[in-house]
């Protein structure tokens, strides 16, 4: 299982990530979005397409823009789309589990 983990918090788990430029994108269903604040600011990435942001938030410490995402990546980046990187702080921890087999039944 992988955590990303700040302030001594886990803010999204999952079995796996996409990893993409050596940041680990978490799918948005394993964020615990009670810690996610949408931000204002936007950045840009030539491949990428435009990046949203949150901040985080736990136990009253704020983190401005520690968290990006691409709503509408481009073809090139389609399956980052809506998965959350993490900076400024935010440790990803754990190691993937293992793809499950195909059932082979005949």
């Amino acid at each position: 299982m992988l955590r990303a983990v700040w302030n001594g918090t886990v803010i999204a788990e999952t079995p796996r990530t996409v990893i993409v430029e050596g940041s680990h994108y978490f799918p948005p269903e394993s964020l615990h979005r009670q810690y996610f604040t949408p931000s204002r600011t936007r950045s840009l990435c030539f491949w990428k397409g435009v990046a949203r942001y949150y901040s985080l938030e736990v136990d009253g410490l704020r983190n401005p823009d520690a968290a990006w995402y691409y709503p509408k990546p481009s073809p090139l980046a389609r399956k980052v789309k809506d998965h959350v990187a993490f900076w400024r702080g935010v440790r990803v921890e754990g190691t993937p589990e293992p793809d499950q087999p195909a059932d082979n039944k005949e």
